[in-house]
């Protein structure tokens, strides 16, 4: 028992003895029930009088040399008439130290020195997550409060009725922290929308660790070996290696793996897509540090023709806003009628009617030779109508081919006829699990076309199938950049395609950008789960971040890479979590031996089976 002075009232303190915990007045621990039955270990403080209580939040005072920190979870428990026992349970969202005794700033010097009395003080503002039973009541002041732990913990971030959980990483007690798949799948929502700054946020590495998260806690089941990933990888060859070990994969890292309940591998089955090497002949995949498991993409005058490709060149938000959007879709209509294949190599030969310009015919076996034809036809007095239609003023047909022109250099090396035929160079999710579009070697024009075309096409692909399963993960960086908040562009209207009509038909958007404020408002809001990384200070204080409350914005200027604020449906509060460090190479200087299984599409040696030089048994 002590003397203090409280709120200018000195009061006697009761403390139990070391280790014991408060003492009720009744004699009982504080770790008891209202039975005697210790509900949790570790007792922390009780509820304050001092600051009003309501069932959305309170406050709590701390024993002498009990700690909580931010992001820790606590319970306490009421005692409600007609209703039983009521369980309040939170997150701690604010933790203060005090003196109580001082008046002036300058008081403190004199406390340490003994002349003046004062008491310190620790309190803790709790967000409530869950009342259980819903009885929505304050807890009562003096109350005891609890660290959650096992059962507890659980109810108060509705683990226990996650029936589908997957570990997205560690909280700041060291145990796990679960999102509900459910809103991942599209059974109750879908979309993940990750913020960051770039370099310092690790928002690619957290939607890799989701991905793999995903293929490996089993919540897929049977479903697992048939669900795929897309990722467009923009930074470099960081990318290309998930299928490689991590060399700095350590135990302790392991051990994370372990509590997680994943296992501390690589991806299993990955396939890199690259655009093939400018002016090769053949059509060699343009990567330099992997060798093995690559496949060049690109696609055929015939497909660019036949598909009506041309609007993907005119992909960036100005192009919707200059007058030739019009211009663009009648000049892809008039390809796709009047071209047909040259060659089995994908040239085009495109015939106009006689009843254009007098049955012109020309062969076209590179893009600059398609852009050329065009532009004749645009160009010439006689034609011009053809294509354009009367109606269409010269200055515009004078800006689509300045565009037009533009696009020569970025889109020949994937846009072309002139590689040998027969050999495969669509960018398909079916030959592995996991399927990454190496896109850096590209500049942003041809980037934005191989997105547009790619994500088009497998939208197509799922909505033909008419089911939802198995379920496609798109991982797209720059999110801001391709569906950007101003402006229209096509790819822009395939990615509100997916964030709206994608959670029934199983196309399930990651999408990563710097800046949420800049993504279109559609794509962001029908994203279930949020994730942020450190922010930049303007940024956070944007209303886009309004899921996260005052105190984690501040904390999010200050995060250190590899902890991200988590939002998701069920839970009130975003979770700050640790994902642990990857198992799979994150550079090339991280890769460890290559995978023993190789591609699906890796060429079967035609001479297999056959004896060898040494097993020729000679006659003689």
């Amino acid at each position: 028992m002590r003397l203090m002075l409280l709120k200018g009232f000195w009061v006697f303190h009761c403390a139990a003895v070391e280790g014991e915990g408060f003492v009720e007045a009744n004699g009982a621990p504080i770790g008891a029930g209202l039975n005697g039955e210790v509900a949790s270990a570790e007792a922390v403080g009780r509820v304050l009088g001092t600051q009003a209580a309501s069932p959305l939040s309170f406050w709590i005072g701390l024993e002498p040399g009990r700690v909580v920190q931010l992001d820790d979870v606590v319970v306490t428990r009421r005692e409600v008439p007609g209703h039983g026992q009521v369980l309040v349970a939170g997150v701690v969202t604010t933790v203060e130290a005090r003196h109580e005794g001082a008046s002036y700033d300058s008081d403190v010097f004199l406390i340490a020195d003994g002349a003046l009395p004062a008491a310190v003080v620790e309190s803790a503002e709790v967000r409530v997550t869950r009342v259980e039973p819903e009885v929505f009541v304050p807890p009562l002041p003096g109350s005891v409060v609890y660290r959650a732990q096992s059962a507890d913990r659980d109810q108060a971030l509705y683990f226990d009725v996650m029936d589908r959980r997957i570990p997205m990483g560690l909280g700041r007690d060291g145990l796990p922290l679960y999102v509900n798949f459910d809103f991942l799948d599209g059974t109750r929502g879908a979309h993940v929308s990750i913020s960051g700054i770039s370099g310092v946020a690790t928002k690619t590495s957290f939607a890799t660790f989701l991905i793999y998260s995903i293929f490996n806690s089993g919540v897929l089941e049977a479903e697992a070996a048939n669900t795929k990933a897309l990722i467009f990888s923009v930074k470099g060859e960081d990318l290309l290696f998930l299928d490689h070990p991590n060399i700095r994969l350590n135990d302790a890292a392991v051990g994370v793996y372990d509590r997680l309940g994943l296992p501390a591998r690589p991806f299993q089955s990955v396939h890199v897509f690259a655009p093939p090497r400018p002016g090769d002949p053949n059509g060699v995949p343009h990567v330099s540090a992997r060798t093995q498991g690559v496949s060049a993409f690109f696609w055929t005058l015939a497909e660019f023709c036949a598909e009506e490709l041309l609007r993907f060149v005119f992909a960036d938000a100005d192009d919707e806003r200059a007058q030739y959007s019009l211009l663009v879709g009648q000049v892809a209509a008039r390809l796709r009628a009047w071209a047909a294949p040259a060659t089995d190599g994908g040239a085009v030969t495109i015939t106009v009617p006689d009843g254009g310009s007098g049955g012109t015919t020309s062969t076209c076996r590179t893009f600059a030779d398609l852009v050329d034809f065009v532009d004749d036809q645009l160009t010439g007095d006689g034609t011009r109508a053809t294509w354009a239609g009367a109606q269409v003023p010269l200055g515009t047909v004078n800006a689509f081919l300045r565009r037009l022109r533009g696009a020569v250099r970025a889109l020949s090396p994937i846009v072309r006829g002139d590689l040998p035929p027969d050999r495969g160079h669509s960018i398909s999710t079916s030959d592995a699990q996991v399927s990454i579009v190496d896109l850096h070697n590209l500049p942003e024009r041809a980037q934005r076309f191989v997105v547009g075309v790619v994500l088009r096409g497998e939208f197509a692909r799922k909505e033909s199938a008419g089911t939802a399963r198995p379920l496609l993960f798109v991982v797209l960086d720059e999110l801001n950049k391709y569906a950007p908040r101003d402006g229209d562009s096509p790819i822009k209207e395939i990615l509100l395609d997916v964030a709206e009509r994608g959670r029934s038909l199983g196309v399930i958007l990651i999408g990563a950008q710097q800046t949420a404020s800049e993504v279109e408002r559609r794509i962001v809001s029908n994203c279930a789960v949020r994730v942020a990384g450190r922010l930049d200070p303007a940024e956070a204080a944007r209303p886009e971040y309004g899921w996260l409350s005052a105190i984690a914005r501040e904390r999010a200027t200050i995060a250190k890479p590899g902890t991200m604020f988590v939002a998701q449906p069920e839970i009130p509060v975003p979770l700050a979590v640790t994902f642990p460090f990857p198992a799979w190479a994150t550079r090339p200087s991280e890769a460890g031996p290559a995978p023993v299984t190789a591609s699906r599409r890796t060429v079967a040696d035609p001479f297999a089976g056959l004896p060898g030089a040494d097993d020729d048994v000679p006659p003689f």
